[in-house]
């Protein structure tokens, strides 16, 4: 920059070769009144610009202020010539904070220099957004940003930086990125060849996830994909293998980012994630002499241990990680040592049995002693995490051990564990009173409120514990050095509780108040007032001393304070009261127990370590405190899923019968069924699981023609066409979805994902991972396999996302119905007969009455009318019905969870009408009133042609 400015050069010369201050100073004092001037003066061309602008950056930069060329920055950033514009960006970012005023003239030419199709341009536009990026900047260009970031034009380099560019204004403005309406596009870029700009838009997706997981979720099957592709099938350039390890950056993020989901239940996904783990696991168990080769393979073996943990504590693949940390913990480097202590607490924090962490336990005592800060405060996490009832003794008497001669860092963290811990597995009342009665004298200045407050809690409601605590604490209460904080927990005990040793040897009250009095001297007013009160509950309970106490009283009521002056005033008139009056007595009434409450420490331990604004999704303390954390996530999700869908009711648990049973031909069949009407009008009312599903005349016609056929057309535009080839034998089913490709370029990042509206009543996976790219003119298949539990009404939404010009998007319904697992059944008329009658009537009947459409010849359609039945897996039954005009069907529903439920269908077309009665009845309520809807549907005269 200075070679090809002299003026610049020699002014940095003249700066450096001033040898006082002084002299600095009054160079640079000319050198600014000579820009003013010339700034002032104007007719500047571009070069001149720059080089004055540049002199006013190299002063801002050594420290000095500046009010000069701000407006002549903000015309180089519109110049055409790059080392203007370079210039004039530098000064924005340097000289312009966020709040400036000078940045409302800058947002058009800086969205100019984002429109153009410049990727230098670009790329100076981004960095200064992303260093500036005020709140009317990012509401100006975030959607420029975005436009770049998922254009199709756009360089990798350029697609790296937005993406980046985005990361910086969401963790500033998180409430003007609409992170939700993106989340489909954004992640579709996870499946760009560029692996550095995968890398990029993870980092984004990550951060935006966390908001918005079930958005986003459709990155789980994305970040598995190409985990699979790096580490499996080695799917990557040698650019992005840093020592012989394919991206462990990219590894490392799509590992955590798998972490902020729960568990998938697709077995492909699953079984793939196995690959994956196992596959770098296998390749870290040695190591190798290359240190840098090590250090990656570490760090993303740790992250894959982390996931093996969350996705299954009882996997093979955790017990393989178990031994690795175990060797990890030992190790020489400092960086391994923390990182194995830190996931041993991971695996504490949610393993069923601490049996093969607790091996290691004098280890991780040992670490308490490391001589780096950072490997004791995750020894510290462990012992915490791995506490237990059998160990508990051992860990809090070491911890308490370490306490005094810990860090002062530590040592607050370690005081509300400990306390923690005691409260939560002791053993006896007298233990915990001796341990935390200990934690009080060694931890002193690090003691918090909450702490002695629990203590007395505790004791208070034990009535057990309150003699035997009164006698610890006075005889702790002797020693020579007794902190503050055991003075405020021998107050309140011994004034509450102190009557009940008052006649032991050694403890009488007397001694009881010169041993409080003493310690009183060197506390503090607020303990001093408690004291008081402590000396007024003595009046009460120990007449023999209460000359001594009134002239206590005498004495505080002349101090400064006045908190302590009014105490003492209206306790020496309470205590001056004749003997019997009983107002002393009713004031000075023993406490009551305490209401039942959550402990303080936990609430305070909590907000301490979510303070550091770590996105774990675990906490340290075991897997109780984890299962109640999730526990409370869970309630706060569902309170919202409630507040959503408060129309959908759940559907009645009914009966299932083994049989089929009967057919009554003489019951009126005239009036339309109510449990028809209503269990159709909830199936119509109730919404749809996906949001925009693909709606018109044709996708209506193939989604119904494929409700009662096995193959056909489910979808078909300009770009794509979806087929459908199906199979069912039970409760089990197997589709083949064909994705023809129709144009001449790939279809990219291709996504596809299954939407099911109650996973408990069905279950549709893929056999294996879908392929994300379908070649020009040719087509792909994805089999899912599908399995009916219980009885369902809303078929599941396939969503088809991908690139091909644009971003596309289309959901569909794919034709898995309840008839599809019905099994057809041939009966004989009389057995047909006998249990129609049985099933009887609403709410195992439904019944419903619809137009029909006649032949070009005026006829019944009798061939579609079977066709519909025996395609919805309905057996027709000739011979019995005595009306030739009429159709009788039965078949037997298959479901894992609910067995097996009986159908049977009486159709009776009147061709004169041209209406249409269907009935039909089945053993289970759930099941009649959509197998009516289904079969009733196609048949109708409204029905999609």
């Amino acid at each position: 920059m200075a070679t090809n400015m002299r003026g610049l050069t020699q002014f940095i010369a003249d700066i450096r070769g001033a040898r006082v201050r002084d002299l600095e100073e009054k160079r640079i004092n000319k050198e600014m009144a000579n820009i003013r001037k010339k700034f002032k003066d104007g007719n500047l061309d571009g070069y001149q610009k720059k080089k004055y602008v540049a002199k006013v950056l190299y002063t801002y930069i050594l420290g000095y202020k500046v009010d000069v060329g701000h407006m002549e920055a903000v015309n180089l950033i519109s110049s055409p010539k790059y080392s203007e514009k370079q210039i004039g960006y530098l000064a924005v970012t340097l000289l312009m904070h966020e709040n400036s005023e000078f940045l409302r003239l800058v947002v058009n030419s800086i969205r100019k220099d984002l429109d153009e199709n410049n990727e230098i341009n670009n790329c100076l536009a981004l960095h200064a957004i992303a260093n500036v990026g005020g709140t009317e900047m990012a509401e100006a260009l975030c959607e420029d940003v975005h436009r770049l970031l998922i254009s199709l034009t756009s360089q990798s380099m350029v697609k790296k930086k937005a993406a980046l560019t985005l990361l910086r204004l969401y963790r500033k403005h998180p409430d003007v990125i609409p992170a939700a309406e993106w989340a489909l596009r954004i992640v579709s870029i996870m499946d760009d060849t560029d692996l550095g700009v995968v890398l990029c838009v993870t980092t984004l997706v990550m951060a935006l996830a966390q908001d918005h997981l079930d958005p986003y979720a459709v990155c789980y099957q994305k970040a598995v994909d190409r985990l699979h592709r790096l580490v499996v099938q080695h799917e990557y350039s040698a650019t992005y293998a840093y020592y012989k390890v394919p991206s462990p950056w990219l590894q490392v993020k799509l590992l955590k980012l798998l972490q902020y989901y729960p568990p998938s239940d697709d077995p492909t996904i699953r079984k793939t994630l196995h690959e994956v783990l196992e596959a770098i696991m296998n390749s870290s168990a040695e190591p190798t002499k290359n240190m840098q080769h090590n250090n990656a393979q570490r760090a993303v073996l740790f992250e894959a241990i982390g996931l093996a943990i969350h996705l299954d504590t009882k996997s093979p693949l955790v017990n393989t990680a178990a031994v690795l940390l175990a060797r990890f913990i030992s190790s020489k480097e400092t960086n391994v040592r923390y990182l194995g202590l830190d996931t041993l607490a991971h695996l504490a924090a949610r393993a069923d049995s601490l049996e093969a962490i607790k091996m290691h336990q004098a280890h991780v005592i040992s670490s308490l002693r490391d001589r780096d800060i950072s490997v004791r405060r995750r020894a510290l996490d462990l012992l915490y995490s791995m506490c237990d009832v059998d160990n508990s003794e051992v860990i809090v008497g070491e911890l308490l051990q370490y306490l005094k001669v810990a860090d002062y860092a530590l040592r607050e963290e370690m005081v509300l564990k400990i306390a923690v811990l005691t409260e939560k597995y002791a053993s006896s009342y007298r233990w915990y009173v001796d341990t935390i009665l200990e934690l009080i004298s060694a931890a002193g200045d690090h003691v918090g409120d909450e702490v002695w407050y629990r203590v007395i809690q505790i004791i208070t409601n034990t009535e057990d514990l309150q003699a035997y605590a009164a006698r610890v604490i006075f005889q702790r209460l002797r020693t020579p050095a007794t902190h503050e904080s055991l003075v405020k927990v021998g107050g309140y005990v011994l004034g509450e509780y102190g009557h009940l040793i008052a006649n032991e040897e050694g403890h009488s009250p007397i001694e009881q108040l010169q041993i409080l009095h003493t310690k009183s001297q060197f506390c503090t007013a607020p303990t001093r007032a408690l004291l008081l009160t402590t000396y007024i509950k003595w009046v009460n309970v120990f007449p023999e001393i209460k000359p001594q106490l009134i002239n206590i009283f005498e004495r505080y009521r002349h101090v400064l304070d006045s908190e302590l002056q009014q105490r003492a005033c209206e306790f020496y008139a309470l205590a001056s009261r004749p003997d019997d009056d009983e107002l002393l007595q009713n004031v000075c009434e023993e406490i009551p127990p305490f209401p039942p409450r959550e402990s303080a420490l936990l609430s305070r331990l909590n907000k301490k370590l979510g303070a550091t604004g770590d996105k774990r999704t675990w906490v340290h303390g075991g897997k109780d405190v984890n299962q109640d954390r999730e526990a409370a996530k869970a309630k706060r999700s569902s309170t919202a899923d409630r507040q959503t869908n408060e129309s959908v009711a759940p559907a009645a648990a009914s009966d299932v019968l083994t049989s089929l049973q009967g057919l009554d031909l003489s019951g009126p069949s005239s009036a339309t069924s109510p449990t028809a009407t209503t269990v159709a009008s909830t199936v119509l009312a109730k919404p749809t699981i996906a949001p925009h599903i693909a709606v018109g005349p044709n996708v209506d016609r193939w989604f119904e023609r494929l409700t009662y056929s096995n193959e056909g057309v489910l979808y078909e535009d300009v770009q794509i066409q979806v087929g459908i080839k199906s199979r069912y034998q039970g409760h089990i089913g197997q589709l083949a979805v064909y994705m023809g490709n129709k144009v001449s370029v790939p279809l990219t990042a291709f996504t596809t994902k299954i939407d099911v509206d109650d996973p408990e009543a069905l279950s549709v996976t893929f056999a294996k991972m879908p392929a994300t790219t379908v070649a020009p003119r040719s087509q792909s298949q994805q089999i899912l396999h599908v399995e009916c539990k219980k009885a369902f009404t809303t078929p599941p939404v396939m969503t088809i996302s991908f690139l091909a010009g644009s971003h596309q998007t289309i959901a569909l319904r794919l034709p898995v119905v309840i008839t599809k697992f019905i099994e057809p059944v041939t009966l004989m008329p009389s057995d047909f007969f006998e249990r129609w009658r049985l099933i009887g009537g609403p709410p195992r009947e439904a019944q419903s009455i619809f137009p029909i459409n006649l032949t070009s010849s005026g006829e019944l359609d009798h061939d579609r009318q079977h066709n519909v039945i025996s395609g919805q897996k309905l057996s027709v039954l000739a011979d019995v019905d005595p009306n030739p005009n009429n159709l009788v069907g039965a078949g037997v529903l298959h479901m894992s969870v609910d067995g097996k439920v009986g159908c049977l269908l009486r159709l009776e077309p009147n061709r004169d009408a041209k209406l249409c009665r269907v009935t039909v009845r089945s053993t289970s309520e759930d099941v009649v009133g959509e197998v009516q809807r289904l079969i009733q549907k196609p048949l109708s005269a409204d029905a999609a042609s």
